[in-house]
């Protein structure tokens, strides 16, 4: 018997334009103990779906249909019945725990609200029930996160205590909704574990709702493809990803990157050094006593980090957050101020410049950042963003020239000539990524930094992005800094990769090379966590993890995890060097 049955569900919202239907005419059914996924792009109605069987829509929303759950009917009860079973029977993972945990009440309140009102428990038996779940999801040092506020803790952190609260009553039946999105590849290895066990453990059902096929395949037992707000695919987890029927799974799957494939190209081995970093280091004064005059340590965000890029060549750069990516990139553009070393551009000391021969310099140095709408200026159409830099650089140029050159770059990067005059707000997510693109190529630089510049974008929009930005750099000879915390994109666009943990290069070395033979340990996790899109290559890999928690950038001994031996030996001070180990392939040192 079916735990919760779905028998033509529809979701309409009222707006302005008219009625938006967003599910149209669904049925599924969600078995006890297996893990259903949900597969879809942006605004394939995955979520919709279960805000209206949860009672979640917003007051424009209107849902019709039939959604059972063990047998009883919960489409549109009132309010006040849909409390008893949401938390209770459902739980519910949310893909953002930092708007979805009040920010004012503390960890440990919220979660005793959940038993108070569910089972009347309250006092220090329900304070014990909640440490015992965050202490069960592997919180560490759970009993002090009980008094601390959501924006204390890390989104990897904050999701775990979105999985307690979900697990407290025990659920029958668990939706999590792209419960991975925003995480680092180790910390959703991390996430996934541990719903999988709890699933096993509690013989629950689990509803995953996600975008990504890679995890999918680790997880789920059963697929149902979503499109336009219904459903093109369903079957068994392995016969959807051997033989996918509908071309829209097709597409899913072959625009998804794959660490376990290698794209990388051969390049000229006589290709000009363009950008020479070297023992660069970004470090932040942190007052760490508090008041006017307390004393400050310095965080390392970069400490020491050297590298070369060559004329036409991509370079990735992978780590977790915090390990100093986004920082680094900025001290090689100046937009933050390196605290020591040098970047040569062309043979020119880029950290010797003043302020004005920087800006001029910038022309060959552009970047694309991970937010396209918080980087355009929603007052200006998107014709006068790309032109934008024209303005600058090219001030030789008339305002016929600027305009057919925008036309131009617009073709190139696959925006229609109707756009030109569109707004930011009016444009997809992928489309105004393309505007950033657009605006960063208009003057042919020879660099382009792209900081998490597909991260934020459906797997076929990401496909799309990546070629364009290899058509481009194929024509216009562009050097590439890629910059991402996902191997498996990082693989398919780079041709070699360089690994930053807390602020230090511990491995670097020709793409394929790193992703089959990875030396350094912190490497091997990374790669071992990148979860592949296959269930029978997938569920076979064995995941290699680091034990404790990710060291801090303002521990002086952070560098040395990899390094016990000097730490037993109270060399505190000591810098791992990166050795070359074979030609080309630089590991830091560990034991």
């Amino acid at each position: 018997m079916s735990l919760l049955s779905v028998k033509h569900l529809s979701v309409t919202f009222d707006t302005p334009d008219g009625d938006v239907n967003a599910v149209e005419s669904i049925s599924f059914d969600v078995l006890p103990g297996e893990c259903l996924g949900i597969v879809g792009e942006s605004g394939s109605g995955k979520s919709q779906t279960f805000m209206a069987a949860m009672g979640l829509l917003t007051g424009n929303g209107h849902a019709s249909g039939s959604v059972q759950l063990n047998g009883r009917e919960i489409l549109n009860l009132p309010a006040k019945q849909l409390n008893l079973i949401r938390g209770d029977d459902i739980g519910m993972i949310f893909q953002d725990p930092l708007t979805a945990l009040t920010p004012h009440l503390k960890i440990g309140q919220q979660m005793a609200e959940v038993l108070n009102v569910h089972r009347h428990m309250t006092g220090a038996q329900a304070q014990a029930l909640c440490l015992n779940w965050l202490e069960r999801v592997r919180i560490p040092d759970a009993k002090s996160r009980l008094t601390q506020y959501p924006h204390e803790l890390s989104g990897g952190m904050r999701q775990r205590v979105m999985i307690a609260m979900a697990m407290l009553c025990e659920p029958k039946l668990l939706i999590a909704d792209e419960p991975t999105t925003a995480l680092d590849v180790t910390v959703q290895a991390d996430v996934l574990d541990l719903i999988a066990a709890l699933q096993q453990e509690q013989n629950m059902a689990v509803v995953l709702i996600t975008h990504d096929m890679g995890v999918v395949a680790r997880m789920c037992d059963r697929v149902q493809v979503m499109r336009n707000g219904a459903f093109v695919e369903s079957g068994l987890v392995e016969d959807i990803f051997a033989n996918p029927g509908h071309d829209y799974t097709k597409r899913l799957l072959d625009a998804m990157p794959r660490i376990d494939t290698d794209s990388s190209r051969v390049l000229d081995a006589n290709a000009n050094v363009i950008l020479d970093a070297i023992d660069v280091k970004v470090h932040f004064p942190i007052n760490i006593s508090g008041g006017l005059f307390g004393r400050k340590i310095p965080l390392r965000a970069v400490d020491g980090v050297s590298f070369k890029l060559h004329e036409g060549e991509t370079l990735g750069i992978v780590g977790e957050s915090g390990c100093g990516k986004s920082t680094l990139a900025r001290s090689v553009l100046r937009l933050i101020e390196p605290t020591d070393g040098v970047v040569s551009w062309l043979g020119t000391d880029l950290t010797a410049l003043d302020k004005r021969t920087m800006i001029q310099a910038r022309k060959d140095l552009q970047i694309v950042f991970q937010d396209p709408f918080a980087s355009l200026d929603p007052r200006m159409t998107i014709a006068d963003s790309i032109a934008e830099p024209l303005r600058t650089f090219r001030s030789d140029m008339s305002n016929r020239e600027r305009r057919d050159a925008v036309k131009d770059m617009m073709q190139h990067v696959g925006l229609e000539p109707t756009m030109i005059n569109r707004y930011p707000h009016e444009l997809s997510g992928g489309q105004n990524q393309r505007v950033g693109i657009a605006r960063a190529m208009i003057n042919r630089p020879k660099l382009i930094i792209c900081d998490e510049a597909v991260s934020a974008l459906d797997v076929s929009i990401q496909a799309q992005i990546i070629a364009l930005l290899k058509e481009l750099q194929a024509e216009f000879g562009t050097a590439l800094l890629f910059i991402s915390h996902d191997l498996s994109v990082v693989r398919e666009i780079s041709d070699r990769i360089m690994v930053v943990y807390l602020g230090r290069v511990v491995e670097l070395a020709e793409a394929g090379e790193l992703c089959t033979s990875p030396k350094h340990p912190y490497t091997q996790a990374l790669i071992s966590a990148v979860p592949i899109p296959d269930p029978i290559v997938e569920r076979s890999r064995k995941r290699i993890k680091l034990t404790g928690d990710l060291a801090s950038p303002l521990d002086p001994t952070a560098a040395l995890r990899f390094l016990p031996s000097k730490l037993a030996a109270g060399e505190l001070d000591y810098n791992p060097k990166l050795l070359e180990t074979t030609p080309g392939h630089f590991v830091a040192e560990h034991d």
